[in-house]
């Protein structure tokens, strides 16, 4: 049981690339579930010891009831045996030879000696894995932020350009034509160049509204101004 854990574990891990300045991390499980599936296979483990050193002091003492129902305690955590296991214990017994016993204990011995030191190997891997997603993971916070700041840049160089661009035709317009033609214009482009600004500011719905009211106002002017501009005079009526 305890091999097919091990193996489960060492398929299990992040497969996420890092960067090169982050550590590699272990194909380890970072999950806290690794935890609880190692205490729980080793207090199996130590009820089935239990029960089977029982059963052999009842051996000894010879009630074979109470050697039967402790086996069947320590057979109750255990999966079905495989087929030619059960017929090399079974042969094991029949031959009834002291080496065959001694060679199995120093195999079991040995067996559970390496999968102590794979398991604390994969604990320990699970631990720098832990590590080093909790590095990964504030990296990608760092990229994220620096991809907000990069948008938001972004977004002031085009705010700057399109105030510098109507300042440029408002300018223009001023020269060339009329001061109530470029004005405008004039204001519309140093506004739209302080929009980042604004939009940074705790004072940004009060700087929307005052906005609002004054491109309301500009506009009520020139309603004001174009329903109360006298039409220009006729021209003379030629003399026939």
């Amino acid at each position: 049981m305890r091999l097919a854990l091990l193996a489960c574990f060492s398929l299990v891990g992040c497969a996420t690339p890092s960067d090169s300045p982050l550590p590699k991390q272990p194909d380890a499980p970072i999950t806290p579930a690794l935890k609880v599936v190692v205490a729980t296979q080793e207090k199996v483990d130590g009820k089935i010891a239990a029960a089977v050193t029982v059963a052999r002091e009842a051996n000894a003492l010879n009630k074979p009831r109470i050697v039967d129902s402790e086996l069947g305690v320590a057979l109750s955590f255990l999966d079905k045996p495989i087929d030619s296991e059960l017929a090399l214990a079974r042969q094991r017994s029949e031959k009834a030879s002291p080496a065959d016993y001694e060679a199995a204990r120093s195999f079991g011995k040995k067996l559970m000696a390496n999968l102590d030191a794979a398991q604390a190997k994969v604990e320990a891997d699970s631990v720098e894995a832990k590590r080093v997603s909790v590095l990964k993971d504030q990296r990608i916070a760092e990229l994220q932020g620096e991809i907000a700041r990069a948008k938001q840049e972004y977004s002031r160089h085009i705010w700057n350009l399109t105030g510098a661009g109507l300042v440029v035709v408002g300018g223009l317009a001023c020269a060339f034509a009329s001061i109530r033609a470029g004005l405008p214009l004039l204001i519309c482009g140093a506004f739209a160049a302080s929009i980042p600004t604004i939009i940074d500011t705790p004072w940004f719905a009060w700087i929307a509204g005052a906005a609002v009211v004054g491109v309301l106002a500009v506009g009520i002017y020139h309603l004001h101004d174009i329903t109360h501009t006298p039409p220009p005079p006729p021209d003379d009526q030629p003399k026939s």
